[in-house]
């Protein structure tokens, strides 16, 4: 009897109610129906600019979220709206990153993500190839032929060149492993300057070893003090020279 029971016992619908191309001018003429009706709901809702469709969203407080649509910077791109109210489940969010993926809207910057599920691409890429190649064997004969596999041969060691001392060739050699920018003003003028991952640093399309050659190239001047010529925006954002990083 219980299991009887349990059979006839109907599912209860994810959708308890919902409204379709409804016109942005609902707000200013039944404002206060319209609250009655949604406020406090949650669901999913669309945004549609005449025909066509807009944005995508998902909302605790429909009446809320839509009202907060007519002034923020979707104001003025939509026109209609359409929602649809949802009883508060824990798949509410994968419905709504399925309609993103689905619909790609224009005015949803970024796609839903399907937390937890797997990408099968890579599953149908592995199928294909091995029919394809069994597809292959039977059409040259070779399906009952064993492939026969050679051990490759092991590749000679290239020789490598050690560094020529490259502290002290290139004075940044370690300071700025992954790159970095380098700022100068000179009479006015605003210069940067790239530090490679080698250390040397380029101005102007060409390459210098020493910050003060690279000050030179700037300034033309015979001699300069690179180290407190070139500045760096350290942890802070702030411009700092570089001769902060041999103290």
């Amino acid at each position: 009897m219980a299991k009887k029971k349990k059979a006839n016992r109907k599912s209860r619908s994810i959708v308890t109610g919902y409204l379709e191309k409804i016109s942005s001018k609902v707000f200013d003429q039944y404002r206060k129906q319209i609250t009655e009706m949604i406020t406090g709901n949650y669901g999913v809702y669309a945004l549609y600019r005449r025909n066509k469709l807009y944005y995508i969203g998902l909302a605790i407080d429909l009446r809320k979220r839509i009202n907060h649509h007519l002034r923020d910077h979707h104001k003025g791109k939509w026109t209609h709206f359409s929602l649809y109210i949802i009883r508060k489940t824990d798949h509410i969010r994968e419905v709504e990153a399925l309609l993103l993926r689905i619909a790609d809207p224009t005015g949803n910057y970024m796609k839903g993500r399907l937390k937890g599920s797997r990408n099968l691409r890579p599953t149908l890429k592995r199928i294909m190839t091995e029919d394809s190649r069994r597809i292959i064997k039977e059409i040259l004969g070779q399906a009952d032929k064993p492939v026969k596999r050679t051990k490759a041969k092991p590749k000679a060691k290239r020789k490598t060149r050690k560094p020529q001392s490259p502290k002290t060739e290139r004075p940044l050699y370690g300071l700025f492993p992954k790159g970095k920018v380098l700022y100068c003003s000179y009479k006015g003028k605003e210069y940067k300057a790239w530090v490679c991952t080698n250390a040397r640093i380029r101005v102007n399309g060409q390459y210098y070893d020493s910050p003060s050659v690279a000050g030179i190239a700037v300034t033309k001047k015979k001699t300069i003090n690179g180290w407190k010529f070139w500045k760096y925006k350290d942890e802070n954002g702030e411009l700092v020279y570089i001769d902060q990083l041999r103290k």
